[in-house]
């Protein structure tokens, strides 16, 4: 199994793939930040164990342009997306802090409009926003506004998930359609000559993890929100771990037909698109068909899906088959096609 020191970053400067999430992200982050901050841990949240239970910590920054697009804003995602860190962690999300960094100029409307959302989707979320800092930088020097935000939840005690958990026999599960974040904003830019019925699927995916813990949490070993560099570049960080191989049945993956056509003109994969309201998660073979059943039982879950299954060669690789016999190998993200997406 490779280890996340292995990686040596050579880059000699900062580009805008380095925040992708897909094979630059990880240059920079196991080749440069973790060795030197003494932190290899890459997962979604930290865990702290107490005496009696174990918290889960998070933090993320959100530089999401346009500010606001259909089906959300930077606000909304900024408490959603800690949120769902939390969850697929296990966690019972808790309680929020955040700061503001606004860029001189910005419209009191707008940063107000954006405090709204936060606390509409904090409350729908079930978490308080307990705190945090306000920074204003030069003009031009922001997009308007980025917030970051950190969170604390409650681990369930339930389940202990790890990569080092997942074995060959697993069932894959998506809780729904993806793409649908990173198309919605990258045509909401109007850099395009395109237009789509879309809308970002931005929500706390809390809500279904829940029902998927209650019914299958013997059976829960892995999770995952996939965002920067979409549900490949997540399942590649598994495989990379595990050493596992991990097949998806093509045919199987939901894509609304508005994604599917945006990418094909543009030349994207769907499976590199940028998620903010669903999740993978890896099931034992014999708790798969539960763990749907819950999912798509919970509001918001009914298009939930097996979508593969882990296999033991060929180790370290992401693959996808379709009814025609035919097979071909996902990569993570290479590059950086939707910048400022998240």
């Amino acid at each position: 199994m490779s280890k996340t020191t292995s990686i040596r970053f050579k880059d000699t400067q900062i580009e805008l793939a380095h925040g992708a999430g897909g094979k630059a992200s990880r240059r920079l982050i196991e080749g440069l930040i973790a060795p030197i901050l003494g932190n290899p841990a890459l997962n979604d949240a930290a865990l702290l164990s107490l005496d009696t239970s174990s918290l889960a910590f998070t933090t993320d920054s959100f530089v999401v342009r346009p500010l606001r697009f259909p089906g959300g804003s930077i606000g909304e995602l900024a408490v959603n997306g800690t949120v769902n860190d939390l969850a697929v962690s296990g966690a019972r999300p808790l309680a929020l802090l955040s700061s503001l960094i606004l860029e001189a100029g910005l419209a009191v409307e707008t940063l107000q409009a954006e405090l709204e959302a936060m606390q509409a989707a904090a409350q729908r979320a079930g978490v308080a926003v307990l705190g945090g800092d306000t920074k204003v930088v030069e003009h031009g020097r922001a997009d308007g506004l980025y917030i970051s935000t950190s969170g604390i939840g409650q681990v369930d005690s339930r389940v202990a998930l790890s990569a080092k958990a997942v074995r060959p026999g697993d069932q894959i599960l998506l809780s729904g359609p993806i793409g649908d974040h990173g198309i919605t904003v990258l045509l909401a830019r109007g850099e395009l000559d395109l237009e789509a019925d879309l809308k970002s699927d931005t929500r706390s995916v809390w809500p279904l993890v829940e029902a998927l813990i209650e019914a299958a949490a013997p059976g829960l070993r892995w999770m995952r929100d996939p965002t920067r560099g979409g549900v490949a570049t997540a399942l590649n960080e598994l495989a990379r771990e595990t050493q596992l191989a991990l097949r998806l049945d093509e045919e199987a993956i939901p894509v609304r037909e508005a994604v599917r056509g945006a990418c094909e003109i543009l030349g994207l994969d769907p499976l590199h698109i940028a998620n903010e309201g669903q999740f993978i998660a890896i099931v034992s073979s014999e708790f798969a068909e539960t763990a749907l059943e819950a999912v798509q039982r919970s509001p918001g879950g009914q298009e939930a899906v097996l979508v593969g299954e882990v296999l033991e060669k060929p180790g370290g690789v992401v693959y996808t088959t379709n009814g025609y016999g035919s097979s071909r190998v996902v990569d993570m993200l290479v590059g950086d096609p939707l910048p400022r997406i998240c």
